[in-house]
């Protein structure tokens, strides 16, 4: 099994997750961050006054799938959420132990 991370900008999770689907992901779990990498944050005005963020916001999205799909899933959220401008992300994968339903005891490929 392996893990893959991935951080977007957030008005691409939509497509993110339809190409996800049509996959047969099953779940994944999202969560709203912040962070920089060679972007070095942002500018902002606000009220006419220019202001710089350090973090720029960002979503990070979690997925849990077998070993032969990941190749296929990190290409999907690639293709997905790619604008061709700095601060598209990244996209991380990670081999996993275990896994457990916590309602039925099911465990790894079974859990997902």
């Amino acid at each position: 099994m392996k893990l893959v991370i991935a951080i977007i900008k957030p008005f691409k999770l939509d497509e993110v997750r339809e190409a996800l689907t049509t996959l047969g992901v099953a779940g994944m779990t999202v969560t709203e961050v912040k962070g920089f990498g060679r972007q070095k944050g942002q500018t902002e005005i606000y009220r006419g006054a220019e202001y710089s963020t350090n973090m720029v916001p960002k979503i990070k999205v979690e997925v849990v799938c077998a070993t032969d799909l990941a190749a296929r899933v990190v290409e999907a959220i690639q293709a997905s959420a790619n604008t061709g401008a700095i601060g598209d992300g990244k996209i991380f994968v990670l081999d996993v132990g275990q896994a457990v339903r916590i309602r039925t005891g099911e465990t790894d490929d079974a859990a997902l």
